[in-house]
């Protein structure tokens, strides 16, 4: 999170300096390898730790590995492997496709499935008339419509109607064996996947790996809780639902930049409601993070008392210092407001006159930030936010931020404990092959409050025994002492 005055988080790309131009994986990793450890804010923190014969280890292991690459993907994913010995997240490393290289067709684009001989209109109306909530039936999950029918041992799931061009009505789309405990699905381009997940939420909808059915037919009583468990996990934009009377659900799936507004605009839209209701449940779960002011307006309703947040400082390098003069010179570019030059030139001349070093760039120099507001508002009285271990970056530095409030109590699982080590810079290879992303800064919470590795726990575990679909209800029975 970059916190310089209205800044957003924006990740930018720089070309490195010149290396070795021997364009091999061997090459690329001792360039990846010699970028972060002359750049990255949390490099000697991880060595300090862990210790310098481990890294020395990891590296002559690694080496070997990546001396016997096969090809492009595994040179990718060893040397992502080789980053993770620093943290889990805020680093990356991908490989850039070439604008003149064709893109390769898929190996199975041509794969055919077999056709489900049925006949369709009977069939339809065998399923509006079932009455039991078996597996039989007519479902939808985006783009297909798929009716599900039992032929001897073998339930056999085919298209009704498509939205993909290359899959057709009858075609097969899924089997599953006579206990419904194994079988294949068959994805876009026809390859078939082992299906390894089958669970029943309720009556209406069926998970098969990573994909959700909903029935069509037969048609069952809606089941409320659990509708608003799925609006909430495949909602796209942030939106606000009252559960009942006391209580109101606001579902955030990001706080990426570009969510901001579509966050501020719900707000808006419901805020005599917001502050004429009880309970408020902030569901965040899986929101891993973004920019800072894409919680702005929610703090003031969780607000009780001063909130303190640590700052971070900006570890000075040539390479990484490009970031804040590319800000300077191209403010236009990034969104960044004209009357904020001056304080982005005093920052890179700051940094450039501390090279090796770790630099606040707050202007008064305190590695704490003590927001105070006029005002607490006496609705909502309770907040819950639901978490998991999908939570990172700006998310939880919101919940940092949230929990100070005698209002909130977070529920659910620990998150993923990528924080302290933050503010991502990519830059490319000589030979323009991988596009490195490592960080700039760490935070002053470091060492006495880390986060990194270990994720903020909730106030309220729920437990295994609590499927997904039931989290929503379980914290709204908290809220309203059920």
């Amino acid at each position: 999170m970059l916190k310089i005055k209205a800044l957003l988080l924006i990740f930018i790309s720089s070309s490195s300096f010149s290396f070795a131009q021997n364009c091999n994986c061997e090459s690329n990793y001792q360039w990846v390898k010699k970028t972060f450890e002359e750049n990255d804010a949390g490099f000697q923190y991880v060595i300090d730790k862990k210790g310098l014969p481990a890294y020395q280890a990891h590296n002559n292991d690694f080496l070997n590995k990546i001396k016997n690459v096969k090809s492009d993907t595994e040179c990718t994913q060893t040397i992502y492997e080789w980053l993770k010995f620093f943290r889990s997240g805020h680093l990356s490393i991908s490989r850039i496709e070439k604008n003149n290289q064709q893109a390769q067709p898929a190996a199975d684009e041509n794969l055919k499935t077999e056709m489900v001989k049925v006949d369709l209109e009977k069939f339809k109306k065998e399923a509006v008339s079932k009455k039991d909530s078996d597996i039989e039936g007519i479902w939808e999950t985006e783009p297909y419509t798929i009716g599900i029918k039992k032929f001897g041992d073998v339930y056999k799931g085919f298209i009704i109607k498509s939205g993909a061009e290359n899959w057709k009505p009858y075609e097969l789309k899924l089997t599953l064996n006579a206990d419904k405990t194994k079988g294949t699905y068959y994805v876009r381009n026809k390859s078939g996947q082992e299906i390894t997940i089958i669970r029943f939420i309720g009556k209406n909808h069926l998970e098969i790996n990573d994909f959700t059915l909903k029935r069509i037919s037969p048609t069952f009583e809606r089941e409320e809780g659990i509708e608003t468990h799925f609006e909430a996990t495949m909602a796209e934009k942030p939106f606000l639902k009252e559960i009942n009377k006391s209580t109101l659900l606001l579902r955030i799936p990001s706080f990426k930049g570009p969510f901001k507004k579509d966050i501020d605009s719900v707000i808006t839209a419901n805020q005599a409601k917001i502050e004429s209701t009880e309970n408020l449940i902030i569901d965040i779960r899986n929101n891993g993070g973004g920019s800072d002011n894409s919680f702005a307006k929610i703090i003031p309703y969780l607000y009780t008392n001063p909130i303190r947040s640590i700052r971070t400082q900006f570890y000075s390098t040539k390479l990484n210092n490009q970031r804040m003069l590319d800000f300077y010179e191209n403010y236009q570019k990034y969104g960044i407001s004209a009357d904020s030059r001056d304080y982005l030139k005093k920052s890179y001349d700051k940094l450039s006159q501390n090279l090796g070093k770790f630099v606040s760039l707050q202007e008064d120099g305190s590695m704490v930030e003590i927001k105070k507001m006029d005002k607490i508002l006496p609705y909502p009285k309770n907040v819950g936010i639901i978490i998991n271990n999908g939570n990172g970056s700006t998310a939880e530095e919101f919940l940092l931020a949230a929990k100070q409030s005698k209002k909130v109590k977070l529920f659910g699982i620990t998150t993923a404990g990528v924080l302290d080590i933050s503010n991502m810079y990519y830059v490319i290879s000589p030979c323009n092959e991988f596009k490195l992303g490592y960080s700039l800064s760490k935070s002053f919470r470091i060492p006495d409050m880390a986060i990194d590795g270990k994720g903020i726990q909730p106030d309220y575990f729920i437990d295994k025994t609590i499927p997904d679909y039931q989290w929503i209800d379980f914290v709204n029975d908290v809220l309203n002492e059920k």
